[in-house]
This record gives C-alpha cells, structure tokens and sequence, in this order.
C-alpha cells in the first residue's frame, strides 16, 4: 500500500487562535505554526489556550522541523511551551524570529535551533521541501508555505491580504502562486477571513489618508486604539503625529 500524506490541524480550525498544522508523510512529521488562543469567559484563572500536542508528544522522534507563517500571537504564542517539550529546528523569517526569541527569556529557555529563511528559500525536511512565499499581512516578514511531498504539493496560505501597494512596496507573490498553479497543486489551505463578503479589501495606504485628515490642525490629544502586532499601523499613527 503506498504511504498517505496525513494532514492534522491540532488548532485554528473553525476557531480563531492556537493555529498549529501536522504534516504526516512516511513516518516523518512537520509542524506549521504555534499559537495561542484567548480564554473564553468561562475559562476562570487562565492566561492563554495551546494546542494538545499529546500526539507529537508520543511521535517527538519524527518530527522534522517547525515552519512558522509570521509572527501574531496565534500563530507563535505557544512555540516556548513547544521547545520545553521537543527539540527541533524552528524555520521563519527574521522579523517572525525575533519576536519568538523575545519570549525565551520569560520562559527561561537557551539553546533553541531558530533558522531565519527568506521569502523564494526552500528548505528541505526529510520527505517533505517547503518553500517560503511573500505575502502581505498586518505585520511585516509574512509568508505562505508550498510543501511539496511525494505525493503533491500543498499550498498553506498562512494569513495573507492581497494588497498590490502596501505600505512597505513588497506585495504578495502573485506570480509564483500563478506558477504553482500551473505546475499543478494537490491541496489548498487558505486563510478564509471575510470570504463568504464580496469585494474586495482596500490597499492599507488609504489608512494614511485618514490618520492625516485626523490629525491635520488638531490642537486636542489624539487618542487611537490599535491591534499592537499591526506594526505598520502603528508607524503610520506616528508618521501622522509627525507630519502634523
């Protein structure tokens, strides 16, 4: 019987957070992502939700590596919980990096195998190659992942926006995706945000507008209220604050 390539979603499933993926192929395994979840009202006394990753626990010696898509806290917030438990090499860009090395100090953890990679690098993982791919996103250094296995490719999208001028002049990879497709892709696992709505999300530039009409002439305090991972937001509020 040929091998099956096992897909296992331990989080972030028909929920929002602790987004965590188990790629099975041959006896070796990948992991995409590491998140935590917030607790729900009823969830007295807990800080943050991680995924059950009782089942890797008893596959630890299999597991290849871990490949992360970008840096919000629901797709990184459980890795220091996952390094105490296994010891594996950690791919991800280097923004998404350095924001996982700032948490090993809270949680007292050394030695960890981070391995930065860049948007077109492939790295290779027992049977399985996975290709990092640019995409925009609310924070910088995002990716989609194409793992390419022996039985076909699998595209997983990671949180993405297509947005062809964005803020920081890099915008998605829409010609390799193009070419993927061409070449022919078993499996799609794309971010679902927003659509079941028509249209389309406007480029993040027309925010700038905005924060300059706000400001402009406004001799009162300005108070905004952002998500803090939404990094490019936050330097347009401070772009505003000083062009006005």
């Amino acid at each position: 019987m040929a091998e099956q390539l096992k897909i296992i979603p331990l989080g972030g499933l028909n929920e929002i957070g602790k987004n965590m993926t188990v790629y099975e192929y041959g006896g070796e395994i990948i992991v995409v992502d590491c998140g935590m979840a917030f607790p729900g009202d009823d969830m007295y006394g807990i800080d943050c939700v991680i995924p059950d990753v009782s089942y890797l626990v008893k596959h630890k010696n299999r597991i290849r590596g871990m490949f992360i898509t970008h840096g919000h806290e629901d797709h990184i917030g459980a890795v220091p919980y996952f390094l105490k438990k296994f010891d594996v090499p950690v791919y991800g860009t280097r923004l998404t990096l350095g924001i996982i090395e700032g948490k090993f100090e809270e949680h007292d953890i050394s030695g960890a195998d981070l391995v930065e990679v860049k948007a077109g690098q492939t790295i290779k993982a027992g049977a399985f190659s996975v290709e990092f791919i640019k995409v925009n996103h609310s924070i910088a250094d995002a990716c989609a992942l194409c793992i390419t296995t022996p039985v076909g490719r699998v595209v997983h999208t990671g949180d993405f926006k297509i947005d062809l001028t964005p803020l920081n002049g890099e915008p998605i990879d829409l010609a390799r995706f193009a070419e993927l497709g061409t070449k022919g892709v078993r499996l799609l696992l794309c971010d679902s945000t927003n659509a079941d709505r028509s249209g389309y999300t406007p480029t993040e530039k027309i925010v700038s507008s905005s924060l300059d009409r706000i400001f402009m002439g406004n001799e009162k305090r300005v108070v905004v209220a952002t998500f803090s991972s939404n990094i490019y937001r936050v330097q347009q509020i401070i772009n505003a604050s000083a062009k006005n």
